[in-house]
């Protein structure tokens, strides 16, 4: 995919960088931008298109970087606005984008807009949060009983007596979108980062900002006081014009949980965002009926609005797929991470095989979790005292599994990523997960992933239709020669005739699909 495409967010592959756990290149233990910049050449080898970069600003990491101190630099852990910047036209020289994230519903407590609202009750700045007095005699019950996003309560005093809004951690204020000086401020941080060249911006919990200044409670025949306010639509808008202003070719990407279909759509209106997660499909089960449901619902809610779709199979939020696929429940939810279920991570791996096959090849983009590539499984070992999530503390439980640092190299950990002790352990058994072991093995997952990547850029995908294999199979075509078989039922089924294949996700049976296992055919008349 060329730089000059106008609508590269359409059908890019966007690879997660969790800078934490990419490439420790200073050894503390801990990814920095050196470290991805060293390893830029692994992401030109996959062959993707952008890289979406989680948070690597000034942050007292109290949520692993998602509480903001200062939206214009880069943290000391990972290094500086400079190497930032050189990493910026590195990618862009190998061909691949950059995507940063931006964090708008709430900042860091360590933030001088905070700070200033802190230290004197008629700041300005007090006017950009949610400050609020309580409730009974003395004030001394929170303003409402919102319930957060991480669990346990949603309002902290202050030492005058004052309560402030936090929808995530204490650490993580939210900010009065209504105040014009908020919204001015975002737009600006947008120029800035798009100023240095970054083509794309992730935002984060999209469908949070605006509140409804009543503070009603959450009540089921209500209008929720806090999540997706029609109002929230305007700051998009606005967005999108700052991003169209630069040429039209710079995209914005939400995040944006929304059970309602119709709710969803509205966010990728023709003047809002370009596209957003596909988190229906990410926590779908691998069952055929409901994964067919799925993408239904998915190509339809886009289809209205005109935006593309988008595939994603894990974050660095969410139990990773090839541990989920391998237990008897394959949905997602945050109660199920390292809720002790058994693992069978041979079919769970075989699982994810196919899964990527079937992700890259329906119509629109697709993202890819580091580590995703190299078939990585959630670390559900690691011991209670090392998690930093805070989820773990007002949850009981914690994403650290997922975010482990990646294996590189060698045959004990750290694998290469650090010559130091690495910030979270990793799977001695990850030794056959190696970027090094991997390459060049042909049955390997990275090799299967750099193979279908190559293969989705010389094939013309065209329209999409289903191909009517049997109530187990999901199977479609891609105009009239390309198609994707999965076989999800339990036994092997008969290939169509009239075909050749292009790529499988494991071993064939002669002209048979063994069960959890996908192909990409060369259908001929």
């Amino acid at each position: 995919m060329s730089l000059q495409d106008s609508q590269w967010w359409r059908d890019a592959v966007i690879y997660q960088v969790y800078p934490r756990s990419y490439a420790d290149a200073n050894g503390d233990g801990v990814g920095d931008i050196a470290g991805i910049r060293a390893q830029l050449g692994h992401l030109r080898d996959l062959g993707v298109d952008a890289i979406w970069m989680s948070p690597w600003y000034p942050s007292p990491m109290a949520d692993a970087g998602y509480d903001v101190a200062d939206f214009r630099d880069i943290d000391p852990a990972f290094g500086t606005l400079t190497e930032a910047e050189a990493l910026i036209e590195e990618a862009h020289a190998a061909g691949i984008r950059m995507i940063v994230d931006i964090v708008p519903n709430h900042i860091s407590s360590e933030h001088p807009w905070f700070k200033a609202a802190l230290a004197d009750e008629k700041a300005k700045e007090r006017d950009y949060f949610w400050f609020r007095p309580g409730r009974g005699e003395n004030g001394d019950e929170m303003p409402t009983d919102w319930r957060g996003e991480f669990g346990g309560t949603t309002w902290t005093r202050t030492g005058d007596g004052s309560w402030y809004l936090h929808l995530f951690t204490p650490e993580q204020p939210d900010l009065n979108w209504d105040h014009p000086d908020v919204r001015a401020e975002f737009e600006s941080i947008l120029r800035f980062w798009f100023d240095r060249g970054v083509d794309g911006i992730r935002i984060d919990s999209a469908a949070l900002l605006l509140k409804d200044p009543q503070l009603p409670e959450v009540l089921e025949d209500n209008p929720h006081p806090f999540h997706d306010l029609d109002g929230v639509h305007e700051v998009y808008r606005a967005w999108r014009r700052v991003a169209d202003s630069y040429g039209g070719n710079r995209a914005l990407i939400g995040e944006v949980w929304m059970p309602e279909v119709e709710r969803f759509a509205n966010y990728l209106r023709p003047d809002e965002l370009h596209a957003a997660f596909n988190f229906d499909f990410l926590g779908c089960a691998w069952d055929p009926r409901l994964m067919r449901e799925c993408v239904d619902r998915t190509l339809d809610a886009h289809k209205a609005v005109g935006a593309p779709a988008t595939w994603v199979l894990s974050n660095h939020d969410v139990t990773r797929h090839v541990t989920r696929y391998g237990r008897e429940d394959t949905t997602f939810s945050f109660d199920n991470n390292l809720d002790g279920t058994p693992v069978d991570l041979e079919l769970g791996t075989r699982r994810a095989r196919a899964a990527a096959l079937l992700s890259l090849s329906l119509p629109g983009a697709t993202y890819i979790y580091q580590g995703e590539e190299l078939g990585l499984w959630e670390n559900e070992n690691i011991p209670p005292e090392q998690f930093q999530d805070p989820m773990w503390g007002r949850r009981g439980h914690s994403r650290d599994g997922c975010r482990v640092p990646l294996p590189w190299t060698g045959d004990e950990a750290p694998f290469g990523f650090t010559t130091a002790t690495p910030w979270l352990p990793q799977p001695a058994e990850w030794k056959d997960r190696t970027v090094q072991a991997q390459t060049g093995d042909p049955n390997s997952m990275l090799e299967l992933y750099r193979s279908a990547i190559a293969l989705r850029r010389t094939e013309s995908f065209a329209d999409f239709s289903w191909l009517e294999l049997g109530r187990d199979v999901l199977a479609f075509c891609r105009g009239q020669d390309f198609a994707c078989v999965v076989n999800m039922s339990g036994a092997p089924i008969a290939l169509p005739a009239n075909q050749s294949v292009l790529l499988a996700s494991g071993p064939l049976d002669g002209d048979r699909l063994p069960p959890d296992t996908a192909v990409w055919l060369r259908m001929t008349s």
